[in-house]
């Protein structure tokens, strides 16, 4: 039986993991359970660091942006609303088995990461070639042939190392329930797989409400889940999971032009929060969904490879026209600028709040050699941007006497009301600094006793380990514009 090759890449995901774990980002779910597969959730630092990304997203989106505002809808809605987005006809994964290992995978991601194999190899044109073909027999719903193409590739199974391969199968990915009592009648609903037919449903309650006018957008923050059938990479691909999206409706015949803008906005936000650019790129979809008539995604280079992060798609007029028919209500807008009816068209932009976590995880994540000669040793620490860190700063007194923890209790709670900041006391300075490197801190306070004789401090910079000494006084104004979300807003 084959083994799976332990590259770098590999070794450095699984450090990430175990940092995610170690440091209170992230945990198996039920783990003292033994877990469940796809399942996880976010420890003390880890539930900072996602409220501190959709903060910044919402604010993005609804305070940056004068056009658009925000609306959180229900997980359950009525069974025809995926009837009408086509979900419970199209919303399906082409799956494969292998005979010897009996595990299963997503044929369209097999045949993804053998181009990707061609890439890295320097073979640009043979890896496009690929996708190109791939997205042409997946529009086309030729299984067999994609079958046929992954043997063709000479792709084997990971685990077993054969090309004993099954048939290409379609599976629905979306979870079913029930509603009410069986004695009541109870009707078979669903867990959504995505948080945009909410916007869509209530298009014309928000436009009216908010007195909105095309082109504006609806911006939503929430829960979806899919049935994931392959679900792994940590908490890339979960059964659970958290969208950001935002719907902006634009006038037919305007949305390529929306579309180019969105695009390009999206990606400079991923670089202004800190992401390289030579570790971002776009890639334009071959295979289309049944909605769209572009689309285009946000890829990171996480160490298992360019994945998406984000989509941006110009879905035409087909949500709110088939809601429309399906509903019998009307979901047209009066565009009082040009006295006339219409359908409008939609643009939108739909990122993974855990994936862009994980990105930003992976980005932040350094392992450093520092010191010279026999003293060289291993820095690790998180990167992270200062808006987005989890903690903003530490109050550390260098002793535990002299009415030092004292004073530093006073600058903690004169603090703490307007960030997140920690105090702590325990081992030595050096260690408590490391400690608060491993979560991403981007401050540390430490309080000497020259704070007692002229109200000054020491202030450690993560990044660079350098220190400076500030007055007490300006802790807050210095730390309050250094993890400002105005630090990102002056890149966009």
């Amino acid at each position: 039986m084959a083994k799976k090759e332990q590259t770098p890449e590999n070794t450095l995901f699984r450090d990430i993991i175990a940092h995610a774990k170690e440091y209170g980002f992230v945990y198996p779910s039920s783990e003292i359970y033994e877990g469940l597969q796809a399942v996880y959730d976010y420890g003390p630092y880890g539930a900072e660091l996602k409220k501190n990304i959709k903060e910044l997203w919402w604010n993005t989106m609804t305070r940056f942006n004068d056009d658009i505002v925000g609306l959180d809808s229900a997980i359950f809605m009525h069974p025809d609303t995926w009837k009408a987005s086509g979900h419970i006809e199209s919303f399906n994964d082409p799956m494969i088995d292998n005979k010897d290992s009996k595990k299963r995978y997503r044929a369209d991601v097999l045949l993804e990461e053998k181009a990707a194999e061609y890439e890295n190899s320097g073979d640009q044109e043979k890896a496009d070639t690929l996708l190109k073909k791939t997205g042409q027999l997946l529009e086309a719903e030729d299984l067999e042939a994609v079958r046929a193409l992954i043997i063709a590739e000479d792709i084997k199974c990971p685990i077993s190392g054969t090309a004993n391969w099954t048939e290409v199968r379609q599976f629905n990915l979306m979870f079913s329930t029930q509603m009410g009592s069986v004695s009541d009648g109870s009707g078979k609903i669903y867990l959504r797989p995505e948080t945009a037919q909410g916007i869509f449903v209530n298009f014309l309650n928000v436009q009216k409400t908010a007195r909105m006018k095309v082109p504006f957008g609806i911006a939503q923050i929430g829960k979806a889940f899919r049935n994931e059938i392959v679900a792994r990479q940590f908490i890339f691909r979960m059964r659970e999971f958290e969208q950001m999206e935002m719907q902006f409706f634009v006038r037919p015949g305007e949305e390529m032009e929306w579309y180019e803008k969105w695009r390009d906005m999206r990606l400079k936000w991923h670089k202004a929060i800190g992401i390289a650019s030579e570790d971002l790129r776009l890639h334009e979809h071959e295979k289309l969904a049944h909605y769209a008539n572009a689309a285009v995604d946000v890829e990171y280079k996480f160490p298992f490879g360019f994945k998406e992060v984000e989509g941006i798609h110009s879905r035409t007029d087909f949500d709110l026209k088939s809601h429309q028919e399906v509903s019998k209500k009307k979901l047209q807008y009066f565009d009082p600028e040009i006295g006339k009816n219409y359908i409008p068209y939609v643009v939108e932009t739909s990122v993974g709040c855990d994936r862009l976590f994980l990105m930003l995880f992976c980005s932040a994540f350094k392992n450093e050699e520092v010191g010279e000669g026999d003293k060289i040793k291993t820095r690790t620490y998180l990167k992270l941007h200062p808006a987005l860190a989890p903690v903003k700063a530490a109050i550390l007194p260098l002793t535990k006497k002299d009415g030092l923890p004292e004073k530093g209790q006073e600058i903690y709670k004169s603090l703490k009301g307007a960030f997140n900041v920690v105090y702590e006391e325990a081992a030595s300075i050096g260690k408590r600094y490391t400690r608060q490197d491993l979560i991403g801190t981007p401050f540390c306070i430490a309080v000497d006793h020259q704070t007692l004789e002229d109200e000054t401090v020491t202030i450690r910079h993560r990044d660079s380990t350098e220190q400076e000494r500030m007055p007490v006084s300006e802790l807050e104004s210095y730390i309050m514009k250094s993890t400002s979300f105005n630090r990102i807003y002056e890149q966009l």
